[in-house]
């Protein structure tokens, strides 16, 4: 902030960035992000939802294809991951969301809805968001309460969500109810600043040279480019599944790699999941 008012007090120039009375969507608009990220498409092209690519290449697809860009000039970019990312919960959470009731409620709920209170429910509302304890005291607000009780938000295909985390839950029970209770709980924390793959992937140099580098410029490579933490914790977790575990994987080249026994036995069944 102290440079910015220095370059204005100075004289210095700003760039103003306009923008129209509509916003711009975010469905099949290849215009979209040459127009967020200039920096990143020069020419105004490349974008997602291409008319030939329907069809034939996801927008996920095409996002991964970016970050994995020969220069890394997506991986380097402050803010591309984090709005590709958003963009895709906010599809995600549009296209996949619903409402979930039990069938008793089924004949009650419609009319329920049509004759809430919208003024209480915005209070309620707002008093949450405030942090406040809220507790029911008028019948508008135990209605309210007692609606919200009766719903389930449902978001079946987006990420972290709970009804994700739901899902994930079965299938660990689902897991031990076939295979058995799980006889070891193994939590894998890989320094990412202190291993060179992730430092070779963090950084731009084509030619691998084992220089010994300061913690500083370890953290600053490594916080500079969340794509390459997110390879290399890809990477240790299969190599721990491949060759600690000695479970069965398919190799890159399509060839199954089978090994008798891991470190800790022979392994049926594993489940891993990523802390948030």
């Amino acid at each position: 902030k102290a440079l910015a008012l220095q370059h204005l007090q100075q004289g210095g120039k700003a760039l103003a960035i306009g923008r129209e009375s509509n916003p711009e969507t975010l469905w099949n608009n290849p215009a979209l992000y040459p127009m967020i990220f200039p920096w990143l498409f020069p020419y105004g092209l490349g974008g997602l939802s291409l008319s030939f690519h329907k069809s034939k290449i996801s927008d996920n697809t095409r996002k991964h294809l970016m970050l994995m860009y020969y220069d890394k000039r997506f991986q380097l970019d402050e803010t591309f991951a984090l709005i590709a990312f958003n963009h895709e919960q906010i599809k995600s959470a549009t296209t996949s969301g619903f409402l979930m009731t039990k069938r008793s409620n089924f004949s009650s709920i419609i009319s329920r809805l049509f004759s809430l209170n919208c003024d209480i429910l915005n209070d309620i509302v707002y008093r949450l968001h405030s942090g406040q304890m809220v507790s029911p005291v008028s019948e508008g607000e135990k209605e309210c309460f007692q609606l919200m009780r009766d719903l389930d938000i449902i978001g079946r295909d987006v990420k972290g969500s709970l009804t994700s985390k739901r899902h994930m839950r079965n299938e660990i029970w689902s897991l031990i109810t076939f295979k058995g209770a799980p006889s070891w709980y193994i939590t894998l924390s890989p320094s990412d600043e202190k291993h060179p793959i992730c430092l070779y992937y963090a950084d731009t140099n084509e030619k691998f040279e084992p220089e010994i580098l300061s913690q500083s410029v370890r953290r600053r490579l490594v916080s500079s480019n969340p794509v390459a933490g997110a390879r290399f914790f890809h990477l240790m977790v299969s190599m721990f599944i491949k060759h600690v575990l000695g479970h069965q994987l398919s190799s890159d080249n399509g060839i199954d790699c089978q090994y008798p026994r891991g470190f800790y036995g022979k392994t049926e069944a594993y489940y891993g999941t990523v802390e948030q």
